[in-house]
């Protein structure tokens, strides 16, 4: 079986969001026909890797068009002081809607080889399918290094055990072709895989361990349950 890693997006807190809701209705009151960003946002997470934990990231912006989402044609990502750029197009963003709000973006930003993606400010641009476009910046500011060592998800006759500093943690199941199932918040970190009442579909879990005060996560490899 071929299992995809497929993270868990988890979008800004409720005072980040109630934010962005004033920033709608004040853009609201405006007749505009270019296209919008409200709001962007960058979450990083570590990956088990071969030698170390390697970084990758979601990016994800609030996004408006007067003609509706479908009329979105593609999304940059520049970081202009190492002259870097990522590009998406509708076909390739994932489209998200929480709180009455519709995001689009990838979870699948990183750089090539080993390297760590720069910190610092981005701009996001955004253009539609009639070539009118807007752009905004933020920064982003994770950690240079992980706050805690990367953990680990052991399973053994039925049982769970995990060995985290994260302060929380939640395990992806999947189904038998690697589609995701569904995510369960973890109470413990060791106890028996039925304490935790996996759907009967659910044929292997990865454990994703949350840093909520700074917005990154850790994404283990999946294992098929014993």
């Amino acid at each position: 079986m071929v299992f995809r890693v497929l993270t868990p997006w988890r979008p800004p807190g409720a005072r980040v969001l109630r934010r962005c809701l004033v920033v709608l209705a004040i853009l609201g009151s405006c007749s505009q026909s270019d296209p919008r960003i409200p709001y962007g946002v960058m979450q990083l997470v570590y990956y088990q890797g071969p030698v170390r934990p390697e970084e990758r990231f979601s990016f994800f912006v609030i996004a408006e068009d007067d003609d509706g989402i479908e009329n979105l044609d593609e999304l940059y990502l520049y970081h202009d002081r190492e002259g870097l750029r990522w590009t998406l197009s509708a076909e390739d963003w994932i489209t998200l809607e929480e709180g009455g709000v519709t995001w689009i973006g990838s979870r699948a930003i990183a750089m090539a080889g080993e390297d760590t993606l720069p910190r610092g400010q981005y701009r996001a641009v955004l253009i539609n399918k009639g070539g009118a476009k807007t752009e905004r910046t933020f920064s982003f500011d994770a950690p240079a290094e992980p706050r805690y060592p990367f953990p680990r998800l052991t399973l053994h006759e039925g049982d769970y055990r995990i060995a985290s500093r994260y302060p929380e943690h939640f395990l992806i199941c999947y189904d038998e072709t690697g589609s995701l199932i569904t995510t369960l918040k973890v109470k413990t970190l060791q106890g028996s895989l039925a304490s935790m009442e996996l759907p009967a579909q659910v044929k292997a879990v990865s454990l994703w361990a949350w840093d909520g005060e700074y917005e990154t996560a850790a994404l283990t490899d999946v294992l098929a349950l014993p």
